[in-house]
């Protein structure tokens, strides 16, 4: 919109300027063409009464003398004839015989003045020819012309229109700074909006990111038309409504994983306690009660890692998080390190490719929680004898962390709910017997996977891992592998040679 708006002011200020200038250039081209033909006429006027003298005595000598010192002085040279045509005097290589001169001189000998009538222009180069009759009244006794040379003329109005020209230039030039700083004054509070509505987007604008349109909290903004000030004032409200309903949304998920901690922990040390009370008839309802008390206390910690992982990539949002750098093959090869025996132990191989550094504007342990999540879920529901690849590779601007297994896969109308908090694909494949959470430190503690969730599974995994990522300007791609399983890339960005994201 700026630069429309700078466009337009600049469209009307070039209009008006040229609205005056070309006028004004023109003008002075005329002034200066009039000026010459009024000095060569005046000279003209010099010889044709010496030339009636000298028809009524027959003495010429006088009207030669002074042609030949009007030459030697400006360089221009005369032709004087009398009423028969026979020239009087010729002087700088003119000869009345010419027939651009005798066109000319016969107009003046019937008593007709000989003037050009186009105005000179800078690149005019051609000599001007002017005659005119000598006589008085109706009686013509001679004709007089000059071949005026127009260099001195066409200096003048190079002068003049550089002159012009240099006002026009500076006078664009101050309508180029008024239409910047009136675009400015216009736009600049429909910036400062677009910023706001951007870190109001993300989900969380900070208290003092979030007042930008506004000097203070609780003043009016400055600058800008008053409507604008006015739209600003109200949006500055109404950020402030949202930003609190989000941040009290936060922290109730926040507090009541928290909060939920203590009475689950005292509710697992009684159900301890009365096992050994239980007789063995008991043990399936015992086991049914300790799952679930593993799978809720594994729910509130992913409602809690979900609710960090949405409040940072509000804060990545509002502050571009470009200082963040990690190296992704180093993540990659610490990560299949940690899940080999994983993955032995479930019966899974898993494998991992990372030839060269691959940079990524991410921090460490955020990409290890993405990578953590995604091999845990091929972990867990590729089943025995999988084949599982975990790779780092370099793609345009992203660095691509990819888990491919050779499992049952997802059906291609539950990929695109694999993201979606809570969800549950339509069949259960058997999960496998690793648990990561006791050999990972930065993994989720049960993350779930996108090929449904087992028993101890919450659906949040991946949302998380699409927080994250969403966060830093990536994104996660699901789709079946060849010739059958799942593959997940995430997809992050690398630094560019400034060290912003590419």
């Amino acid at each position: 919109m700026r630069s429309r708006v700078q466009a337009t002011l600049l469209l009307f200020g070039v209009l008006v300027v040229a609205a005056f200038a070309v006028p004004l250039l023109l003008f002075t081209a005329s002034d200066r063409t009039q000026q010459l033909v009024l000095a060569r006429s005046s000279d003209l006027d010099r010889f044709a009464t010496p030339m009636d003298h000298a028809a009524a005595t027959g003495d010429t000598s006088a009207i030669i003398a002074e042609a030949r010192r009007y030459t030697l002085l400006y360089g221009e040279p005369i032709v004087v004839v009398d009423a028969r045509r026979t020239p009087v005097v010729e002087t700088g290589g003119l000869r009345a015989s010419s027939p651009a001169i005798a066109r000319l001189l016969d107009s003046a000998l019937r008593n007709q003045d000989a003037h050009p009538t186009g105005t000179l222009r800078p690149w005019s180069h051609d000599d001007r020819m002017f005659a005119e009759p000598a006589g008085t009244g109706t009686q013509v006794s001679g004709a007089v012309l000059i071949r005026a040379s127009v260099h001195a003329a066409v200096d003048d109005i190079r002068v003049r229109w550089a002159a012009v020209l240099a006002g026009t230039a500076l006078v664009a030039v101050a309508c180029t700074l008024l239409a910047r700083a009136a675009t400015r004054w216009v736009v600049s509070p429909l910036r400062r909006l677009d910023r706001a509505v951007g870190e109001l987007t993300a989900g969380l604008p900070s208290e003092h990111t979030l007042p930008r349109l506004a000097a203070r909290p609780g003043t009016p903004p400055a600058g800008g038309p008053p409507e604008l000030r006015q739209l600003a004032s109200g949006f500055n409200r109404m950020a402030r409504a949202v930003r609190a309903a989000l941040e009290q949304q936060r922290r109730l998920v926040a507090d009541t994983s928290h909060q939920m901690r203590n009475p689950m922990a005292a509710l697992r040390l009684r159900v301890d306690a009365l096992h050994t009370h239980l007789p063995p008839s008991a043990d399936r309802t015992y086991q049914g009660v300790t799952t679930e008390l593993d799978r809720l206390e594994t729910l509130l910690d992913d409602m809690l890692t979900l609710a960090t992982a949405e409040h940072r990539a509000g804060e990545l949002a509002v502050t571009n998080g470009s200082d963040a750098s990690c190296d992704a093959s180093e993540v990659v090869l610490d990560r299949h390190r940690l899940w080999e025996p994983v993955a032995r132990q479930a019966g899974a191989r898993l494998t991992a490719h990372a030839p060269a550094p691959v940079f990524a504007v991410c921090t460490e342990r955020e990409l290890a929680q993405v990578a953590d999540v995604l091999v845990d879920n091929a972990i867990k529901y590729a089943g025995r004898g999988a084949a599982i690849g975990l790779r780092c590779s370099a793609e345009g601007p992203y660095a691509v962390v990819t888990v491919t297994d050779d499992g049952p896969g997802l059906p291609p109308a539950d990929l695109r709910h694999a993201t979606t908090r809570f969800w549950r694909a339509s069949r259960r494949p058997t999960p496998g017997k690793a648990s990561p959470a006791s050999v990972s430190p930065v993994a989720p503690t049960v993350p779930s996977g996108p090929e449904g969730d087992g028993p101890s599974g919450t659906g949040l995994g991946l949302a998380i891992v699409d927080e994250l990522l969403t966060g830093r300007a990536g994104r996660l791609e699901l789709a079946a592998a060849r010739p059958r399983g799942l593959r997940a890339r995430a997809l992050v960005p690398r630094p560019g040679p400034g060290g912003e994201p590419r």
